[in-house]
């Protein structure tokens, strides 16, 4: 039987840790003829094609209102997941995303409830990205059973149209097996990260839904469960529609924390833990949970007399004109394969960190005024630096309030990272890797075994803002979610209670 005190959240983690030892004899080799197909088809349905509207310039719209708005929905649409390139592999074609996939196999799809609006009528669509369009599969009213399913959340009231993000879990354990839980949720973060960009360039306000009766949003899009389930709800309001004010409700709701449970065999434990971070239906009328208080700041850690503080603040990155330059690097997205080992800046480093994690400093470029996180109080982060001109080689603690690093090693670990990346080139010849980490035990004391979602999510929505700081400022950049975790902590002196969630790298490409 598990250790009765670890809920089923952080048996999970441990489970599903990668080992030194242990690692060639985990790993399948993997069946080709039972790889999945990363998208969805619908045998009946009518078809939105959005073609039209993205290959015109937004002037040829200039005096069609109706053109006007297809165009926002196309953008905003094609911005967050759309098709970028075409790549042959194994005989077949493999389609980048505008969004990152671990190993691309992009588990999320991405669905659109319409309440009703003159141009797109009530019902239910998936986002079909191989062609573009919209595909309405579902016409009638379920606005309000949205509503009842997000306990009346105040986001819900005024908007008209709604994202809903679902995973399809074999397609990300196909490769990486129970393990893929991980990867499905930061991948689901990067896409949360472009909707939330794509939203700020076509004047439309994402709001976070984390908390939902899970049973019934995946009835409401009429998919099995076994296989994919709702993980993110997105109510989007319409900044050029005065109507549609957002109140921002609570973006996080706790679940259940399960310390009872049975032995689960390799290859059911996904599907067992996601089960058992539901909220489960029963609970009627509106939601009014108690505020979640938070225990300690992160801003005190390493905060000591004798500790070396190094201020981040700079100048804020300029994504030009109507957020044009910001639009053609999610175009251009593309993870580095190679670096050279060529240093990078010091101030390189703080552009990264500053558009990331200082939202306010892209206020007067219309850049919304605060991304929604679950709850960012709960991520920390630490940065290995083995090349940055200016800056010592050493493992930093990065205090995003106070806008400091704080050196907490002094050492260059390029060799070590070799080896905590699973012995990936790119860390090895990375500048700098940055690590997202969360103290789990007290993460779920909060919040219950879906905190775990919410972390992951949170820790690849924070990539993808790097990923995109980084593609502007021509570094490159690859996120790795396979490392050996609690030699991460070992060597970095991170504490052994703080779960490795994610690892970016950053360099000069090759």
């Amino acid at each position: 039987m598990p250790e009765l005190h670890q809920s089923i959240a952080q048996h999970y983690h441990e489970r599903t840790k990668y080992d030194p030892e242990t690692l060639a004899l985990k790993t399948q080799r993997l069946d080709w003829a039972k790889q999945p197909v990363p998208f969805k088809e619908y045998k009946i349905g009518s078809t939105y094609d959005l073609k039209p509207y993205i290959q015109e310039k937004p002037e040829a719209f200039a005096n069609n209102r109706d053109a006007q708005w297809w165009q926002r929905l196309s953008r905003l649409l094609f911005r967050s997941y759309g098709l970028t390139a075409r790549m042959p592999s194994m005989g077949s074609a493999v389609y980048l995303r505008a969004a990152p996939s671990a190993g691309g196999l992009y588990p999320a799809e991405v669905y659109l409830v319409s309440r009703g609006t003159p141009l797109l009528p009530p019902g239910l669509y998936n986002y079909q990205c191989r062609t573009h369009s919209l595909m309405h599969y579902w016409e009638s009213n379920v606005w309000q059973t949205l509503q009842e399913a997000c306990f009346w959340h105040p986001s819900l009231e005024t908007t008209q149209l709604a994202i809903i993000v679902t995973a399809v879990f074999y397609r990300s354990a196909w490769r990486y097996e129970d393990r893929a839980y991980r990867r499905i949720f930061l991948d689901t973060g990067h896409l949360l990260g472009n909707i939330e960009l794509a939203g700020a360039i076509t004047d439309y306000r994402p709001h976070l839904i984390g908390g939902f009766v899970d049973e019934s949003i995946n009835d409401l899009l009429y998919i099995d469960s076994q296989h994919e389930g709702a993980i993110a709800i997105l109510p989007l309001a319409d900044l050029l529609d005065i109507n549609q004010n957002l109140p921002l409700g609570c973006t996080a709701l706790p679940s259940a924390t399960e310390t009872s449970y049975p032995q689960i065999p390799d290859g059911e434990l996904l599907t067992y833990f996601h089960k058992h971070t539901q909220i489960q239906p029963g609970v009627t009328g509106k939601l009014n949970l108690p505020t979640i208080k938070q225990k300690k700041s992160l801003e005190d850690k390493y905060n000591f007399p004798f500790c070396l503080k190094i201020p981040t603040t700079t100048t804020p990155i300029q994504w030009g004109e109507k957020l044009s330059d910001l639009e053609m690097t999610m175009y251009k997205r593309r993870s580095t394969r190679a670096y050279n080992g060529d240093d990078l800046t010091f101030d390189e480093l703080k552009s990264l960190l500053d558009f990331t994690y200082q939202p306010q400093s892209y206020i007067d470029q219309n850049l919304d005024i605060s991304p929604d996180y679950f709850d960012l109080n709960l991520i920390e982060t630490f940065i290995a630096v083995c090349g940055v001109k200016g800056l010592e080689a050493g493992c930093y603690y990065y205090a995003p309030k106070a806008q400091e690093l704080r050196q907490i090693r002094f050492k260059n670990f390029r060799r070590e990272l070799h080896f905590l990346c699973l012995g990936q080139e790119l860390g090895r010849d990375a500048a700098a890797v940055l690590f997202h980490t969360a103290d789990l035990k007290a993460a779920i004391a909060q919040y219950g075994d879906r905190v775990y979602r919410y972390l992951h999510m949170d820790a690849g929505h924070l990539g993808q803002r790097l990923n995109l700081a980084a593609m502007h400022l021509n570094i490159g950049v690859s996120g790795i979610g396979g490392f050996f975790d609690n030699q991460v902590n070992e060597v970095l002196g991170i504490p052994a209670d703080e779960a490795v969630l994610y690892i970016t790298t950053f360099g000069r490409p090759r």
